[in-house]
């Protein structure tokens, strides 16, 4: 009897070593709610309140460049010019030309108040008059273009072509910044941006030691880009006392209304989120067996988390590392916890 019960008690063991073998182990995490949170962070960069390609309304020899890349120009100030003596010289024969059709014209036109010249005649004096008169305004704005000044304080950010280039009309010359508060740019997942309503605000640290700062909305972009994503502006306060310059990079931190993120989301490691076919996916743990699951990821911290919005539930199990080994359905048996004295499994 004794011997029985032996050979039962080995066959269990073999069996349940037998069964581990068959399963993998894998490290579960739990699922948990994302109320505590309610915060997301996206990269973001400092731009320029206004960045310009000045280019000229006409063609020509550049003439000179006056500022060097990196000066700072007043409103106003003369950045570019172009050889202005073929517009010089079709301004002075325009000007000549109305001069002494315009003489023409207005004696005609005192010979009609004395009833002298016919109503034709008249009409045709007149006519001639405005049209000589738009052709001299034409050639001096043709040679008021030959000019290129500031259109706001700004920096110098880049010199595009030197004298003495020929450059045609539209040609970027010169690229500026303004030299006013700069901004930062976001861009946010459609599904954000669905919720946009529930933003709270944001903020953002400019500098490893500086306080959070928080930065007001000045608009977001009606139409998602290239990427599929919506551009948020954002204004930096002119009292930051480490003001960012434009190209900084910034995380910016999206805060939500927290009732509302308790009711949708969870936080899980960003190591147990794939991607099959173009769709983000978890492994679920359940009865021995891992199944995959479609969730959408909301957003990924930098604290190493991810916020999902829809797929799962507070208080799941699912597998947070070496998610690319397993397939739908397997066997798995959840990983040994590390003991506290013995670091490394070395006893």
């Amino acid at each position: 009897m004794a011997a029985a019960v032996a050979l039962m008690a080995t066959a269990a063991c073999s069996n349940s070593e037998a069964d581990n073998a068959a399963s993998v182990a894998v490290q579960l995490c739990t699922v948990e709610s994302s109320a505590a949170g309610a915060v997301s962070e996206f990269p973001g960069r400092v731009k320029a309140a206004e960045e310009v390609n000045m280019a000229f309304k006409v063609s020509g020899n550049l003439l000179r460049v006056l500022p060097e890349e990196g000066a700072f120009v007043r409103a106003g100030q003369l950045i570019a010019e172009l050889d202005p003596r073929d517009y010089q010289l079709q301004y002075d024969a325009t000007l000549a030309e109305y001069n002494k059709l315009s003489a023409e014209a207005n004696r005609v036109i005192r010979l009609w108040g004395d009833s002298a010249v016919s109503a034709d005649a008249y009409d045709k004096a007149r006519y001639g008059l405005q049209q000589i008169t738009a052709k001299l305004d034409n050639a001096r704005n043709q040679l008021e273009y030959t000019r290129m000044v500031a259109p706001f304080d700004c920096y110098v950010q880049r010199r595009l072509f030197e004298a003495p280039s020929v450059v045609s009309a539209g040609m970027p010359v010169v690229m500026l910044i303004s030299a006013g508060t700069p901004e930062v740019e976001i861009n946010l997942p459609a599904s954000s941006y669905r919720r946009r309503a529930q933003i709270a605000g944001f903020s953002a640290r400019f500098g490893a030691d500086a306080e959070a700062t928080q930065l007001p909305l000045i608009s977001y972009a009606p139409q998602a880009n290239a990427n599929g994503l919506y551009t948020v502006r954002l204004a930096v306060p002119s009292t930051v006392a480490e003001r960012p310059t434009p190209g900084m990079s910034v995380m910016v931190s999206v805060h939500y209304n927290a009732a509302e993120e308790a009711d949708r989301s969870v936080t899980l490691p960003t190591g147990a989120v794939f991607e099959r076919e173009g769709r983000s996916m978890v492994w679920v743990y359940s009865d021995s067996t891992v199944t995959a699951r479609e969730v959408t990821v909301e957003a990924l911290h930098t604290d190493g988390t991810a916020r999902i919005s829809s797929g799962l539930q507070p208080g799941e199990r699912v597998v947070s590392a070496g998610v690319h080994s397993l397939t739908d359905g397997q066997r798995v048996h959840p990983m040994a916890e590390a003991s506290s004295t013995n670091v490394g499994g070395l006893l």
